[in-house]
């Protein structure tokens, strides 16, 4: 811990930036996302799979990549899922076919572990008193990189060759890999020793694999298709056989006897309502700021424009990380966790009364955010203060799964509504404004049940007596549930 104590701001501007780099590459093929029929000259069904299967590998990479990082050191691990974003990015900008594309997105996918490896790494090379700062400014990165991302790569889509993007994102991860490599120390691996569970990562990938293709493709394949009940199908019961085997092996990918004490459990059914709760904003705003005035409530802005206004919300969670990190020192994560998700719901209140003008919508976004900000950085504070040493990695990235999967099913579930509900502008049908509205109240419902649930997660034993803050006491706390 020596080396480290020598330079945590460094440490963290680094962890930070490659956060960064990680979240960029995962968002920037947004502006694309409707052009790519036309570019490789395909189905719009089959260039969906563009986006479906960077979730689908992300889904699979992120719960692996945590116990790898526990068993053999988590910086050499952010350093190996480094190398799958920088192929895919290059796979990406030189694909000649969207076989080819699919193939590169999906290579990104598999680098998604970079951010929770990083916030798992600040437990091991963070001094106690700066780890909840550190953890918040890191947990950050997931909004700063989309905010990035956005405006960038609609200006490149605009003025540049598309392909110039992904360079640009290998580029960026190439040098936030140098820069781990050179300034943030090695750790000893908290499992170093035991087995990996090969067959539990299976078994949790094809039951991820199958829910995750079920929930994105079943509008398109009807909720009522045999491929969708059968993906359903098989998802349940590979889980229900992953749950039975995780029990039983010594050494599993999740321990989910960790996973079923209340305050994790807890905090990982928060965290998939925190994910449909944040994501469920992403898909309106900036459907509403692009959308033509002719329809009485578009705001009829360039997909530049667009990605200007909403980039203010992302920088807004790093300037609050610092904020959330005191907070959750002098009150406790869960207490900032509820005041985020709080915040979350108002946003959404804001957004119903401002959805008609771009500054509106620009508060709307800032106040979202700063829900995000306080919501992200207290779970993983929550969970590394209730795992030992040796979980680390492993649990923070089960609950960046939760996460995902909360907004998968939030994108699954405001894409159906906006698409059933819809008004005629030339020959195309789009989303009506009281599916926005209908949009933004389910997001501010599924915040209030975040905030629900995270008012019953169980303070530690430490905290209920007064002692040290949470984050400060997480190793205490951890040592005392290995034991």
């Amino acid at each position: 811990m020596s080396a480290s104590t020598t330079r945590p701001k460094v440490i963290v501007a680094v962890l930070a930036f490659a956060g960064i780099a990680s979240s960029l590459t995962q968002t920037m093929v947004t502006p694309l996302i409707a052009r790519f029929p036309e570019i490789f000259d395909s189905s719009a069904a089959n260039t969906a799979w563009i986006v479906t299967v960077t979730l689908l590998a992300a889904a699979v990479a992120v719960p692996i990549a945590g116990r790898l990082g526990d068993l053999f050191g988590k910086k050499r691990m952010i350093l190996i899922v480094a190398i799958p974003l920088i192929l895919g990015g290059i796979v990406c900008a030189l694909a000649p076919s969207v076989e080819i594309m699919i193939v590169g997105r999906a290579l990104q996918g598999l680098g998604s572990g970079m951010v929770p490896l990083g916030i798992a790494l600040l437990r091991d090379v963070v001094p106690r008193e700066q780890l909840s700062s550190a953890i918040a400014t890191v947990s950050a990165t997931l909004g700063v990189g989309g905010a990035i991302g956005l405006p960038l790569s609609a200006a490149v889509v605009q003025f540049a060759d598309w392909r110039v993007l992904f360079l640009v994102g290998s580029a960026v991860t190439v040098v936030a890999a140098a820069a781990i490599w050179i300034l943030v120390p090695a750790t000893q691996a908290g499992a170093a020793g035991q087995r990996f569970d090969g067959l539990g990562a299976l078994g949790l990938a094809v039951g991820l694999v199958s829910f995750i293709l079920a929930i994105s493709k079943g509008t398109e394949w009807g909720w009522g298709s045999a491929s969708t009940i059968g993906l359903l199908a098989l998802a349940a019961l590979s889980f229900v056989g992953w749950g039975v085997w995780e029990t039983r092996v010594k050494e599993p990918l999740v321990d989910l006897r960790t996973t079923v004490r209340p305050r994790v459990l807890l905090t990982n059914i928060a965290s998939i309502f925190v994910g449909f709760g944040m994501y469920a904003s992403m898909l309106v705003m900036p459907q509403v700021l692009q959308l033509p005035a002719a329809t009485g409530y578009g705001l009829g802005q360039s997909i530049l424009a667009a990605g200007l206004w909403m980039a203010p919300a992302g920088l807004m969670m790093l300037l609050l990380s610092p904020v959330a990190g005191r907070l959750i020192d002098a009150r406790g994560p869960k207490f900032t966790l509820v005041i985020g998700v709080v915040i979350l719901a108002a946003g959404y209140g804001v957004g119903l009364v401002g959805m008609g003008s771009t500054w509106g919508l620009l508060v709307t976004s800032l106040v979202i955010n700063s829900g995000v900000a306080f919501a992200y950085g207290s779970m993983p504070a929550i969970i590394m203060g209730a795992v030992p040493r040796s979980e680390t990695a492993a649990a923070n990235g089960f609950n960046t799964l939760m996460r995902s999967l909360g907004t998968t099913i939030g994108a699954a579930v405001i894409g159906v509504i906006l698409a059933q509900m819809t008004i005629p502008l030339g020959d195309v049908a789009v989303p009506s404004e009281a599916g926005f509205r209908t949009a933004l109240l389910i997001g501010a419902g599924v915040s209030i049940v975040a905030a629900a649930v995270a008012l019953f997660i169980p303070e530690s034993a430490r905290r209920a007596e007064g002692a040290a803050p949470a984050a400060v006491e997480a190793d205490a706390e951890a040592e005392t549930v290995a034991a």
